[in-house]
């Protein structure tokens, strides 16, 4: 099966020999997960001082008040919620949990480059024997990245803030056995084999997934910054009516920052036309907007207004569909088939996936961020996965078709060419 990778077995073996590559797996996979860990923690740590003493020069609290916020701020990227002032809030800023990924990324795949050399080389591997380095080293990641995450939390935490170990738990091993465990393996090499062993369109549909994904993820952020530039008057009113300092508007334009991704999400739902809730029995959606009261936060001066809406916004959920026609064609375009039923399943599968994903991101978007109506913040993350299911499937099933029929063109016409 290894033969299918030209050159896997020299470099298996090379690994084998190299001490580099051979280093002790469960110490430098627990190494690995903490260092993973305490990256992000310590750039919370060094904002929560910073914005402590930027808030009122200091005068008011000590340097741990500001090490205690930074550190609820990091747990609450990973799901904890907590309390204040003994009101809920459970919305995770994904802006945060965004470089908790990219952290978890970069050091699982350092570890796995470290831990290459372990296991059975790729003759024993073709030979049917099994390899358990990449399932070990993700399981030792985890519990160095999960023991940072609890001793974290019981020095954070105060019964009047009161975050759940459980929900930090949960998001850590997710973390860790989504991009912990995927750049391991592309680091120790076993994923190489692995795409060998799966058929070229499953592997060009999760290369469409993830095209389609992210050009719809770029139209919803670019859409959510158009609507707050049009309105941008609103949200500065929205920061003097705060009365905030220099210092106090600098640490709360940082924390928003955090949670544009929630917004570029809920935009994305938006466009798709579910739509989404600010507020309990409150809707944004392109056909209606049906909002009350809300509290001062400049993001919020991208809603549209509330009323019936325009009658060219209802023609927005045509966008879905298109971008994953356009996104799916410009993957195939990167590999070519001339067989219709691949290039249409391609496409279709693609997209479904796609929609499958942003209906798991929807569903962590949003939460409660207050009392009363404020419990209720977010998209219906089921209706935005069928609605996307549906327009990207059909999307990625027409741009599949569209560039199969492009490409045999192409090739027939190269026919008749060198025939000539």
């Amino acid at each position: 099966m290894t033969s299918l990778l030209p050159g896997s077995s020299s470099a298996f073996s090379q690994a084998r020999y190299d001490a580099r590559h051979r280093r002790p797996l469960v110490l430098v996979a627990v190494l690995g997960g903490a260092a993973a860990a305490l990256a992000t923690l310590l750039v919370c740590l060094a904002l929560g001082v910073v914005g402590w003493f930027l808030a009122d020069a200091g005068a008011h609290g000590a340097p741990r008040d500001g090490l205690r916020v930074g550190a609820l701020g990091w747990l609450l990227a990973h799901g904890s919620g907590l309390h204040v002032q003994g009101v809920a809030v459970t919305v995770v800023p994904l802006g945060l949990t965004a470089l908790a990924a990219w952290s978890v990324w970069q050091l699982g795949h350092r570890v796995g480059d470290s831990v290459s050399g372990h296991g059975p080389d790729a003759e024993r591997i073709a030979d049917g024997e099994r390899d358990w380095t990449v399932a070990t080293a993700t399981l030792c990641f985890t519990a160095g990245y999960a023991a940072v995450a609890i001793v974290t939390l019981r020095l954070a935490a105060t019964p009047e803030t009161a975050p759940s170990l459980a929900r930090v738990l949960l998001w850590s091993m997710l973390l860790c056995l989504t991009f912990g465990l995927a750049a391991i393996a592309i680091g120790s090499g076993r994923a190489a084999i692995w795409a060998a062993l799966l058929p070229p369109s499953a592997r060009a549909a999760g290369a469409t997934c993830l095209r389609v994904l992210g050009a719809y993820l770029a139209v919803a952020a670019v859409a959510f910054a158009a609507a707050l530039v049009v309105d941008f008057g609103t949200a500065i009113n929205v920061m003097s009516r705060l009365h905030t300092g220099a210092g106090d508007a600098a640490v709360y334009t940082a924390l928003t920052a955090t949670v544009v991704p929630n917004a570029t999400l809920f935009s994305a739902s938006y466009l798709l036309g579910p739509g989404f809730a600010v507020g309990a029995g409150t809707l944004v959606s392109p056909t209606l907007v049906q909002i009350g009261a809300l509290p001062m936060f400049p993001l919020l001066a991208a809603l549209p207004d509330n009323g019936p809406t325009p009658a060219w916004t209802a023609y927005l959920v045509g966008l879905a569909p298109v971008v994953a026609a356009l996104a799916a064609a410009r993957s195939q375009r990167r590999n070519p088939t001339l067989r219709w039923e691949e290039g249409a399943l391609r496409g279709c599968a693609g997209g479904v996936l796609a929609g499958v994903l942003l209906g798991i991101l929807a569903a962590v978007s949003g939460g409660a961020v207050g009392p009363g109506r404020m419990r209720v913040l977010g998209p219906e993350s089921l209706d935005v996965m069928v609605h996307a299911i549906t327009a990207f499937g059909i999307g990625g099933l027409v741009g599949g078709v569209l560039m199969t029929w492009w490409q045999r063109r192409a090739a027939k016409r190269a026919s008749l060419d060198s025939v000539g």
